[in-house]
């Protein structure tokens, strides 16, 4: 019996070869370690992967994974983890979702699922408990489906069975898995796990669904003290200008705007950082023209989702990402069109980011004479229908399936392929926030915003630091990327962490305080470096960070904020070592020659990512080798034995 509250204390795994199901060992000292979520999920692959595993493969594992906080009321805490071996890089993916699956894989008992094995038949899962069923997907006519079709069947097949309405959490794949797109992706409800292309990892494992529900309630060490607590961090983020006003009047959407502004808007494939016609997709429009009302995941008091009318039909309208890549990244200024795209795309079971950026990239690749594709930019006739064409892999589809990075190597155009590691970069254009630039480098599972560190937020979008320079990016990388590692692993909403700054700084930007926070933090880069070598000096609470109280009364678990910052790099690190297993070294962590070699103003030589000097200082501030290697000092200081394996 575990001694912490918040978990259920259960890790389940399953053989889909075989239907074996055995619990998996999770310790109180892992618990300590890791927390939860992708931290959990990378202790997991680690202690059962050699490196020589492929995405495609029985070997390869699938582990959902929850966080401790998940099931407490603690605000924004319903998000799950899904990690495996990826097929678009070949390294983990680490792919986080909202929805409702891991409140109910609490339910049914567990804060973790771990997939072995491949079914002998196109199948679905259903988890009640302790039982544990594959069901025929052909013969229940579920394989096939699109993702909210086939959601509702298996519901429905779940009512019909229990004689009532069953209430549980639903993960599922559509078309585009099941054909394994290399950018397929896992959905709950109309959110996705969508990065890294796990979706084809489900479809090769003949898995369509899995189904989870159950009767059991998550223990709360101090039920009086976390509801308190939840009522006063649900206030703080209600009244804070970011999760109380930006994000639930105008969604991500709403940073477009902010991209255009300060240059990191990429538009026509990175070629440049700002849209003329921005206005035409930007947030404001979205809101005043299409948003019918907003809606959150479980438990989040942000609503930061829209809510649009697509073909008579009230579906989840587009993030940032999708707006801003499906918009200007292939010059369309149709906002119309990008709601209709992107609610394909979720059908149809697919990554907007990397479908978007591949199509920015054979766009090019033909205006440059490279690939005779018919495809050009501002042209969108054909896009629904190339959606279709990719997702069931015919014609052409069946190239731009693979991603950008396969496609440049087969027909050149390297430079312009919009990839870290073979995952598409985001919307945000790096030559005018290097920071972010060197977080797309290094990121775990490749070119990803997030688990970048999301510099862009301090350098453009948030807070106005110097964007150009690289000094102290490498210190600010590291510790924004170990903040957000644990919050993930806790089961919470990133843009939680977004609260913990002061609001005066997003609303009166003008102010002296203001002022002298965005000239002053890039010129502490030696105090960063000395809290990320020695976080344990903050021991101390803040009023602003919540998540030390609530791991004390709903988990029971002794925790400052040092201690959560030293929890992210443990679980950062122990991932980044795994990927070494796979092959990554310091030549992996790069950018498109066109982002590090051509200035976005030609006028201007510093609007380009300096890539090499800041990756040295990060491996320093790291503690990893030159070769981007984790040392075995830093695993011992971690507590990450090498070679466990």
């Amino acid at each position: 019996m575990s001694k912490y509250s918040g978990y259920m204390d259960r890790v389940a795994k399953f053989d889909l070869t075989t239907g074996k199901l055995e619990d998996y060992p999770w310790s109180d000292k892992e618990k300590e370690l890791y927390l939860g979520g992708k931290m959990m999920a990378a202790k997991i692959l680690y202690d059962n992967l050699t490196g020589k595993e492929e995405a495609f493969s029985e070997e390869n594992m699938i582990v959902i994974s929850t966080g401790p906080l998940t099931g407490t009321g603690a605000p924004s805490s319903c998000r799950f983890n899904i990690s495996t071996i990826s097929p678009q890089t070949g390294i983990i993916a680490s792919s986080n979702c909202g929805g409702s699956f891991g409140y109910y894989l609490k339910k049914a008992g567990y804060d973790a699922l771990i997939l072995t094995g491949r079914c002998p038949e196109h199948s679905w899962l259903e988890i009640y408990n302790d039982s544990f069923v594959l069901h025929n997907a052909d013969n229940e006519d579920i394989w096939g489906k699109r993702v909210s079709e086939s959601q509702e069947q298996i519901h429905e097949i779940l009512d019909r069975d229990y004689g009532c309405r069953v209430k549980c959490g639903i993960v599922t794949i559509g078309p585009a898995g099941e054909n394994l797109v290399r950018y397929s992706g896992v959905f709950s409800q109309e959110r996705a796990a969508g990065r890294a292309g796990i979706g084809a990892v489900f479809g090769w494992k003949n898995l369509k669904a899995i189904a989870a529900a159950g009767n059991h309630k998550t223990p709360i060490h101090n039920p009086k003290k976390t509801m308190a607590w939840n009522k006063k961090w649900t206030n703080h983020l209600r009244n804070h200008p970011l999760t109380g006003d930006q994000l639930p009047r105008l969604g991500t959407a709403g940073l477009v705007s902010g991209m255009q502004a300060t240059k990191t808007l990429a538009t026509k494939n990175f070629n440049q950082g700002t849209n003329p016609e921005f206005e035409k997709v930007c947030g404001e429009t979205l809101a005043e023209d299409f948003n019918i009302t907003n809606k959150g995941c479980l438990a989040c008091p942000i609503k930061c989702t829209r809510t649009v009318n697509v073909d008579g039909k009230e579906v989840k309208g587009p993030e940032l990402e999708t707006l801003g890549l499906l918009g200007g990244g292939i010059l369309n200024s149709d906002l119309q069109s990008i709601l209709k795209w992107n609610y394909e795309l979720d059908e149809l079971g697919m990554d907007t980011i990397s479908a978007a950026s591949t199509l920015a990239y054979a766009m090019e690749a033909n205006e440059k004479g490279l690939w005779d594709n018919g495809l050009k930019f501002g042209e969108t006739e054909r896009i629904s229908s190339l959606w279709e064409d990719i997702a069931f892999r015919r014609g052409i589809g069946d190239e731009l399936a693979e991603g950008s990075k396969r496609l440049s190597e087969k027909y050149g155009g390297k430079e312009f392929a919009m990839h870290s590691k073979g995952l598409e970069l985001a919307a945000y254009e790096p030559r005018h926030s290097v920071g972010q630039g060197l977080g797309y480098a290094v990121a775990n599972r490749g070119g990803c915003h997030l688990n970048a560190g999301y510099l862009v937020f301090l350098e453009a979008l948030g807070l106005h630091i110097d964007s150009q320079t690289p000094k102290a990016k490498a210190e600010l990388t590291m510790l924004m990327q170990d903040l957000f590692e644990s919050i993930s692993a806790c089961g919470q909403c990133l843009f939680t962490g977004y609260a913990v700054f002061p609001g005066l700084v997003f609303t009166q930007p003008n102010h002296p305080l203001t002022v002298a926070l965005n000239k002053a933090i890039t010129k502490i880069g030696p105090i960063l470096s000395l809290v990320n070598k020695n976080p344990e000096i903050l021991f101390f609470p803040l009023s602003i960070f919540h998540y030390d109280r609530e791991i004390k009364y709903a988990v029971g678990m002794k925790m400052t904020l040092g201690k959560f910052i030293r929890c992210g790099e443990r679980g950062y690190t122990l991932e980044r070592y795994v990927d070494t297993l796979f092959g990554i070294t310091e030549k992996d962590d790069s950018l498109p020659a066109r982002l590090t070699n051509e200035p976005e103003d030609p006028k201007d030589e510093t609007t380009k990512v300096p890539l090499d000097k800041m990756k040295k200082a990060y491996y320093a501030v790291r503690g990893w080798s030159k070769e981007g290697v984790p040392t075995e000092a830093t695993l011992k200081k971690l507590g990450i034995k090498k070679g466990q394996q």
